[in-house]
């Protein structure tokens, strides 16, 4: 006959498995850590793909195993981005590593806002991919609807990358409606639908944004504002040319390299060694 245990010795047994499951998740971790991690994280590697199957595995261990993943997801990122050819970075499993992570934990905001910020990076600086961007602060923004940053994010999205200014003027004024939200974004929404994404308006949206409190995000704008004076030093270079019938001197970009000249077009650009690379809108060709 077959013996039936003690009340709850399934679950114990049942608890006791995870956890050692868990521990040799992290006795992987640990490993891979030990030797050097291969050339390309291929999506192959993603052993776990669902983050509801991985959110059932952890057993109360959400908030450790996302951790986890964002740190995975910045390794990829920063692997990629600094990858040298000829291997061509793919940011394959950025969104998928993101997408686990802010699963394990709701409320994982800097994944939110930094996870969105990488995917919508030009490429080869990034993935190219601001509507998965998009995708992931929609996620954050079910999760908690009256967190008015994730709005804001959505707004540099929708004028930054993909140059709706439409959309983005209506982010940045939901953003401004949001409890708590700072009194700027809503002329922010104003500028945004009035001037329909001039470089003016662009740099008075940036001029905005570096005075923020946090950190990142003035880094963020002092960047963008970086950029858009390379974007004038370049229109100005080209009149000069246009009105002598020769180029004139390449100047320094506001990061101090010099600007060099697309074999591919004969315009003028940043060089990839800058800080500045790539420009936004701009398709950068492969060395």
């Amino acid at each position: 006959m077959r013996r039936s245990g003690a009340p709850g010795a399934g679950r114990a047994t049942t608890a006791v498995a995870a956890a050692l499951c868990l521990a040799a998740a992290v006795a992987l971790h640990a490993t891979q850590d030990r030797w050097a991690p291969p050339n390309v994280d291929r999506p192959e590697l993603l052993y776990v793909r669902s983050p509801a199957v991985l959110k059932r595995a952890a057993l109360g261990y959400e908030a450790i195993a996302a951790d986890l993943y964002w740190i995975r997801a910045l390794q990829h990122f920063g692997a990629e981005r600094l990858s040298q050819l000829p291997h061509r970075p793919t940011y394959a499993l950025l969104y998928p590593l993101l997408d686990l992570t802010t699963t394990l934990d709701p409320n994982f905001n800097v994944a939110y806002r930094f996870g969105s910020i990488f995917l919508g990076e030009a490429y080869p600086g990034g993935p190219g991919r601001p509507d998965l961007g998009i995708a992931l602060l929609k996620k954050g923004l079910a999760a908690q609807p009256t967190k008015w940053q994730y709005m804001q994010d959505l707004g540099f999205i929708y004028y930054w990358h993909m140059r709706d200014f439409k959309a983005a003027a209506a982010a940045f004024q939901a953003a401004a409606e949001m409890p708590r939200a700072p009194t700027w974004l809503r002329p922010l929404a104003a500028v945004t639908l009035a001037e329909g994404g001039q470089r003016d308006a662009s740099r008075a949206l940036w001029q905005q944004l570096a005075q923020s409190e946090e950190q990142w995000l003035s880094s963020s704008a002092t960047l963008r504002l970086a950029q858009l004076d390379a974007m004038d030093i370049m229109e100005a270079w080209r009149t000069v040319r246009r009105e002598r019938g020769v180029p004139p001197p390449l100047p320094l970009d506001p990061s101090g390299t010099p600007f060099v000249i697309d074999p591919a077009t004969g315009d003028i650009t940043v060089a990839r060694e800058s800080k500045l690379f790539p420009l936004p809108g701009q398709i950068q060709p492969p060395r």
